[in-house]
């Protein structure tokens, strides 16, 4: 008999969750409780209630090869970074390609009942919940006094939409992370002054890298490996002294006291230019409100504010859980790898996307699907809830040792050692060793280039025949939407020392694998040479 596994929330996570519970032949019933799929990405002039929401002009910070499903590239055409309808239509792509949408209830909230109040009783054999970490909005007011006092309009920036409203008015905005960044930038465009509060300032850093690549290709598993081996110290100097060339964070007012791997970083194009210019002023903390003025911290006052913008962040739970089934305190739940909830007795409950990676969401999400619906399959095992319980504790040891306290580092990843992590309990993590000897050109790809997802479908459970493709031609797709006017420009030469690099690295695998044999291979190194002819494809491969 197939087992029945209840998916909440057609989101990101939620569209993965269905795909790869067909994958292992299970049968999925998604309940969605707004009118259509998309979750956060969807864009609303009214917010729901309870649900995320986002702004007009939103445009992704992860770019489209680093945050597409595994066996699903994005279109060639589409722009590295792209707004939010582009995402949507994205995943109507995926949905209709899949046929996932047939499994979709929709207006169904997560008691099973309907807009017109019908209920029914479902019995399922396991659970994933997708419903994300931006559901309700933090509003501090009690760390602002005077704000019952405030004359002008105040209110969360999930609320907010579009800046034509406020053109010549005055702003504030509380907050330094990606959604205050980005407001303050855009109302800059419009209003008479605005002002960015923040407690600790924030390294910034900007989606265009060096050369003009999308900047987060640049970080693949060499970065990784040198990262791991390095002081801690010294990779944040190197990597601070990259952001200042950009523009000197303590000139702009926003160097922090803390290290650029000690909090989220803010990701923005545009806010030196901004400051540099003046129309956005960066303020410390917000002392008190008094009529339409605020005091800040180091004592300026500046008048007749028309608005304040709350870009404090959310909180989760799970409202619709017994709350013994999984607690949440703080902004806190204990999660066996943020997955699976570690003393139930059965392994059938998964919370999948309650994550904040250094990186995107959504091909974590997919492979924490991919796990758990092994994991509900029985085809993969979860540890003792002892191990479980002290895997729980030693990740929240090394997050609360590692980034400056605040609700928002609770559930921080970073993308590779996290996507490695689970990838590790499915058995799909690439082998660099193996690729090395069999397919050099993809091993090179897979240790220099970007750490795409394509790559965790290489081998194991749910391995896909076009994976090796999808990496080789990955440049390609990147470049494409960039080719909008022919330029006449020489193509640059082949060079051989990647090539001759590669030989160099696949003879030592090599005779790191025959060790053992190796004496007998040096008597007679022509049996070394025909197991590698084998082995190493012709390099126009």
């Amino acid at each position: 008999m197939t087992r029945r596994v209840a998916v909440i929330g057609a989101g990101s996570s939620g569209l993965t969750c269905i795909k790869t519970c067909l994958d292992e032949g299970l049968e999925p019933v998604c309940f969605e409780s707004s009118d259509d799929i998309g979750g956060l990405w969807r864009f609303k002039e009214n917010p729901e209630p309870d649900r995320a929401s986002i702004y007009h002009s939103v445009i992704i910070n992860t770019s489209k090869e680093m945050m597409c499903f595994s066996d699903f590239p994005i279109p060639a055409e589409y722009p590295n970074y792209m707004h939010n309808s582009l995402i949507i239509q994205y995943f109507r792509m995926y949905a209709e390609h899949f046929q996932l949408t047939k499994h979709i209830r929709l207006k169904w909230d997560v008691e099973t009942q309907n807009s017109e109040g019908k209920k029914q009783k479902h019995i399922f054999d396991a659970v994933m919940i997708c419903i994300g970490h931006h559901c309700h909005p933090n509003m501090p007011l009690q760390d602002f006094p005077g704000i019952d006092s405030f004359k002008g309009v105040y209110f969360h920036s999930r609320d907010y939409k579009t800046p034509e409203q406020w053109r010549n008015k005055k702003a504030v905005v509380i907050g330094i992370g990606n959604s205050g960044g980005d407001i303050a930038v855009e109302l800059s465009r419009f209003t008479k002054q605005v002002y960015l509060s923040t407690r600790r300032g924030a390294w910034i850093l900007n989606r265009v890298g060096d050369n003009g690549w999308p900047r987060d290709l640049t970080f693949n598993r060499v970065f990784k490996f040198v990262r791991s081996i390095l002081p801690t110290n010294t990779v944040c100097s190197l990597g601070e002294r990259q952001l200042n060339q950009r523009f000197n964070h303590k000139l702009y007012n926003l160097q922090p006291k803390h290290r650029l791997f000690n909090q989220h970083p803010t990701v923005n194009d545009e806010l030196p230019n901004r400051i540099l210019s003046g129309t956005v002023q960066v303020k410390p903390n917000i002392c008190r409100f008094q009529g339409s003025s605020v005091e800040f911290d180091d004592g300026s006052i500046v008048e007749d504010i028309d608005l304040v913008v709350f870009a404090t962040g959310y909180s989760f739970s799970f409202p619709f859980l017994a709350s013994h089934v999984l607690p949440v305190s703080g902004n806190k739940a204990s999660l066996y790898k943020y997955v699976f909830p570690p003393e139930l007795e059965k392994q059938t409950l998964a919370v999948i996307g309650l994550v904040q990676p250094l990186g995107a969401i959504m091909p974590i999400a997919e492979m924490q699907a991919r796990w758990a619906t092994r994991v509900f399959k029985g085809c993969a095992k979860c540890p003792p809830v002892a191990a479980m319980m002290k895997d729980v504790q030693c990740k929240q040891e090394a997050m609360a040792s590692r980034y400056v306290s605040s609700p928002r580092h609770t559930i921080q990843v970073d993308f590779i050692n996290y996507m490695d992590e689970i990838a590790d309990q499915l058995g799909v993590r690439p082998s660099i060793p193996r690729l090395l000897l069999t397919d050099p050109r993809l091993a090179h790809s897979v240790m220099f280039g970007p750490t795409t997802p394509y790559q965790y479908r290489l081998r194991g459970p749910g391995k896909w025949a076009g994976a090796r493709q999808a990496i080789m031609t990955q440049w390609d797709r990147v470049i494409r939407p960039m080719k909008t006017n022919a330029c006449d420009l020489p193509e640059p030469g082949r060079s051989v020392a990647v090539p001759l690099a590669l030989l160099a690295a696949a003879l030592g695998v090599a005779s790191w694998y025959y060790r053992n044999s190796l004496p007998a291979v040096l008597q007679e190194p022509s049996a070394l040479l025909d197991r590698m002819k084998g082995l190493v494809p012709a390099w126009g491969a």
